[in-house]
């Protein structure tokens, strides 16, 4: 790394070895090229040109610290002889934490099963890995499932002050860390193939969103499968018949995605339209 200390013999520092001028404010667009650059030449290496993306809640639990949590919230609930609101609220949160890890399970078993057939005769030629934002939740899981599988899988970081710590499951050769939120976004998009929405906040909205919105208008050229998955948090959280009922947007836009509720549809449909748009 550059540090702007070393100088040659003319005693002049060159432009691309001042550290200090590197990381100013007038050198944004440096760095913003370099984010573009240097996962394109390290992807390319490792002949990763083809993605299935998994995005979701950085704060889904495993089922085993799930549960682990929810008992300590209850033993403490239960033993004290009038609970407090925070003792309330704990065990209340505990047991949503319980019931969302059934979504980290479930993709770590996507991840692992999709892992398995990229392995086949069928992918010699195009090669795939699954793909996630490399943090905790339901990235760690999709990576989890990967590396269960014994495969390979690329992790785009991104830095954060909270919830953003690198898992340890991604295949550190192919995890990035990013800076700029708009130039990860672009990673994701740009070599996947298939979407897979778990249920998450705002940041896995925005990501779906921006996603629907290039596809929809066409500024992808690249026919892409995206799921939703988790039928009851995607009907409650997005009414989308009514964004189609209000005119906001066309019946047809409701067919750019499919909600599925469980590992085997949601594989058995990515499988098909994978094969169907991508390996024939």
């Amino acid at each position: 790394m550059p540090t702007g200390k070393s100088k040659p013999k003319t005693g002049y520092i060159k432009a691309y070895n001042n550290y200090e001028f590197l990381n100013s404010p007038s050198a944004r667009t440096i760095r913003i090229l370099t984010e573009m650059v240097e996962p394109r030449e390290r992807l390319r290496k490792h002949h990763v040109h083809n993605t299935v993306v998994f995005f979701g809640s950085a704060r889904t639990l495993p089922r085993a610290t799930a549960r682990k949590n929810f008992r300590a919230a209850e033993q403490a609930y239960k033993a004290a002889a009038r609970p407090s609101k925070r003792l309330k609220d704990d065990l209340q949160a505990a047991e949503s934490e319980l019931m969302m890890s059934r979504f980290y399970e479930d993709a770590v078993d996507l991840a692992e099963k999709l892992t398995i057939w990229f392995k086949e005769p069928l992918f010699k030629r195009r090669r795939f890995l699954v793909c996630t934002g490399g943090g905790p939740g339901i990235m760690e899981a999709a990576n989890r499932g990967a590396k269960k599988a014994k495969g390979e899988s690329v992790g785009l970081n991104i830095s954060l002050p909270l919830e953003q710590d690198p898992n340890p499951y991604q295949t550190r050769d192919i995890s990035f860390e990013f800076h700029y939120f708009f130039i990860r976004k672009f990673w994701f998009f740009y070599l996947s193939k298939a979407m897979i929405v778990f249920p998450g906040g705002f940041g896995t909205l925005d990501e779906l969103f921006e996603l629907l919105t290039l596809v929809q208008t066409e500024k992808t050229r690249k026919y892409m499968p995206i799921v939703l998955y988790g039928k009851d948090y995607w009907n409650e959280v997005v009414n989308f018949q009514a964004l189609a009922h209000w005119g906001m947007v066309s019946p047809q836009d409701l067919k750019l995605f499919k909600i599925c509720d469980d590992v085997d549809s949601a594989f058995n449909y990515l499988q098909a339209e994978l094969k169907k748009h991508h390996l024939q």
